[in-house]
């Protein structure tokens, strides 16, 4: 039995695709008992239409009380029975007519959903899960540091040195930074003496106030505006800086050096190109939108935040130093080859051997870059017509696309924009918000089968964090195929970002489910699904500036980020479910209780996939007579 009690497909591998099973001898069997099944069933649909037959099978006193009913029963048994005969004289060596599915109607399609999660720059954000023993050695010892860090607890200024800040005092002044005498005062006030673990790394309210996160924020990962675009990576153990950090003292003259004499190609807010210093990315943190900095600390926010940010920078090389001089950094070498450097490399791998054999690739949260990956490989040479949104964010890559089996589908046209447009003039009209969204978070498309001129509206969709927007969104493209494309199939593949157990301010999944079927559409996990059902497991380290989220390994399966959010969506009358598996391993196959990404799956999200058959209806007739 598979997920969501229907049952799964063999298991599959990249080698195989998504091959089914072969029928086995018993095929002939099985068809018969298949049919007489959706012969039941059939009766079951026609009560409307068929005079004297009631819903299920009759008992005993029904069928003494009611005659003529019973009479309806046998003749829809014996109507059953010469449809079984026929179909079996006709078809006798047609071993797939009834067996195609674990479900037993024929597939009329399969889709795929996937948040592929934008590359992640910092290879130690999160748990991974990793076959060499020196990273999970390395990362205990860094929990071990950071909750119980003893005599290894030293002031800043044993580790950021009063000289290296006199330095930075001196770069600051040079670069024109104003307040740089403020600045001073606060270090031997507030800062030097801190102790690095227990009151600065640790302290709740300088993470709050963003003097060490926004910093990175702008400076970890730079991809230039050059043509071709070059990767510019800060000084720091938590992205993928190529050159040796080997000592505190290596760390700080790089770190000088990329802050004050780096220049970079990059795109400003309102989409200019031009030249410019890593010390002109800085941006003031404003207290209306982080109430925990003061009005005094917002007025000399650039370079107290850059001395923080050298601190900060600097206590994490000091610590790798001390726990791991001579692995730490092969190691982060080799898990950014994997899970930065050649991501794009192992998604495409994956989506073209072990998911090839899928109609439809929903993909959410892609880079631009996987665009160009994409393209010359046999993912789009071969077997996919890439389709991404006009209005596609080349800097968030957080993009949402949808690839079309080669050949299957015509007259793909995109509508994101109309769907849109149609969603803020109801808002408008009630008074309203509209769905919240930012460019290429959402991508919707008309497309017509070939083999059947059959319509679609196929859409692709990322949430927020919270999953708040997913149900506004979702309406806003329901109400589009309801008044623009009632002739279209509907299929929806989103990461929805519901929950297992939701705070205030999350969307649970149950909730989400009641609130789908009641709008007349089903999923790939059916009406109810299963709340333990997840498709993410993750938790962040201690190798990251937002150490209000960092979590101890111990901790990772009550305390990490474990729910079932990724789904697809469809119309209730136009598809049953034959078979629903998930992910994350590459190959088909989803491991329970196993953290990701790994090294051979690089995303937070599994993978699902889904085959869908035409609800069956009255007349058995073509699948546009199908739609009621």
């Amino acid at each position: 039995t598979g997920i969501g009690g229907h049952p799964t497909q063999h298991p599959l591998t990249a080698k195989q695709g998504l091959r089914r099973p072969k029928s086995t001898s018993r095929a002939s069997s099985r068809r018969v008992l298949v049919l007489s099944r959706h012969c039941m069933s059939l009766r079951k649909s026609t009560k409307e239409q068929l005079p004297g037959v009631t819903t299920g099978i009759m008992g005993e006193k029904e069928a003494k009380a009611y005659p003529e009913k019973e009479g309806s029963k046998k003749a829809g048994y014996i109507i059953g029975a010469l449809i079984i005969v026929m179909m079996v004289v006709l078809y006798p060596g047609n071993s797939d007519m009834f067996t195609s599915g674990p479900k037993g109607p024929p597939e009329d399609l399969s889709a795929v959903t996937w948040n592929m999660a934008a590359i992640n720059n910092n290879p130690f954000e999160y748990w991974i899960t990793n076959d060499d023993p020196k990273y999970g050695q390395l990362m205990e010892d860094v929990s071990e540091f950071i909750n119980n860090p003893g005599d290894k607890d030293v002031p800043v200024s044993a580790v950021f040195t009063p000289a290296m800040f006199e330095e930075l005092c001196t770069a600051m002044t040079a670069a024109g930074f104003k307040d740089v005498d403020q600045v001073k005062t606060r270090w031997e006030t507030e800062y030097k003496d801190r102790k690095i673990i227990s009151e600065f790394i640790k302290d709740g309210t300088l993470g709050k106030k963003r003097l060490a996160s926004m910093p990175d924020r702008y400076t970890n990962t730079i991809i230039t505006a050059d043509i071709p675009a070059r990767t510019v990576t800060r000084p720091t153990v938590i992205n993928c800086y190529d050159d040796d950090l080997g000592s505190v003292e290596k760390w700080w003259q790089a770190w000088k050096k990329f802050v004050f004499e780096t220049e970079v190609v990059v795109k400003d807010r309102k989409g200019e190109v031009g030249s410019k210093k890593i010390k002109d990315m800085f941006s003031p943190i404003k207290n209306s939108k982080y109430p925990a900095i003061t009005v005094e600390e917002e007025a000399i926010s650039i370079p107290l935040q850059t001395m923080c940010g050298a601190i900060f920078d600097a206590i994490l090389v000091h610590m790798m130093t001390v726990l791991a001089p001579d692995s730490w950094q092969g190691l982060r070498t080799g898990m950014c080859d994997k899970l930065n450097r050649k991501k794009n490399h192992r998604t495409v791998e994956i989506l073209e051997t072990t998911y090839k054999d899928a109609d439809i690739q929903f993909l959410q949260e892609v880079a631009a870059t996987f665009i160009d990956a994409a393209g010359a490989r046999p993912l789009v040479t071969t077997h996919f017509d890439l389709h991404y949104p006009l209005a596609i964010d080349k800097d968030r890559n957080q993009n949402s696309l949808i690839l079309l089996k080669k050949g299957m589908f015509t007259d793909v046209e995109e509508v994101t924009a109309k769907v849109i447009q149609k969603d803020a003039e109801a808002a408008a009209a009630a008074g309203k918000e509209a769905a919240p969204l930012s460019n290429g978070d959402l991508f919707v498309v008309f497309a017509t089968r070939v083999k059947d001129n059959a319509k679609f509206i196929l859409a692709s969709f990322h949430g927020d964090t919270n999953g708040l927007a997913t149900i506004p969104v979702v309406t806003a493209v329901k109400n589009f195929a309801m008044a623009e494309a009632s002739d279209r199939y509907m299929l929806f593949g989103m990461d929805a970002n519901t929950y297992e157990t939701p705070s205030k301010d999350q969307q649970g999944v149950t909730p989400f489910a009641s609130w789908y079927t009641s709008e007349k559409m089903n999923s790939c996990y059916g009406p109810t699904p299963n709340p333990k059902n997840y498709t993410t497991f993750h938790a962040r380290t201690y190798l990251q500036p937002q150490l209000n989220k960092a979590i101890k390994y111990s901790e990772k399966d009550v305390k990490g980020d474990k729910n079932p959010k990724d789904f697809i969506v469809f119309w209730d009358k136009d598809y049953i479910v034959r078979s629903t598996t998930k992910d994350n391993t590459g190959a088909g196959v989803y491991t329970e209780g196993m953290v990701f990404p790994t090294l051979a799956f690089p995303s937070d999200h599994g993978i699902t996939w889904t085959s869908l058959a035409l609800k069956p209806a009255v007349d058995l007739g073509k699948p546009t007579s199908l739609r009621h």
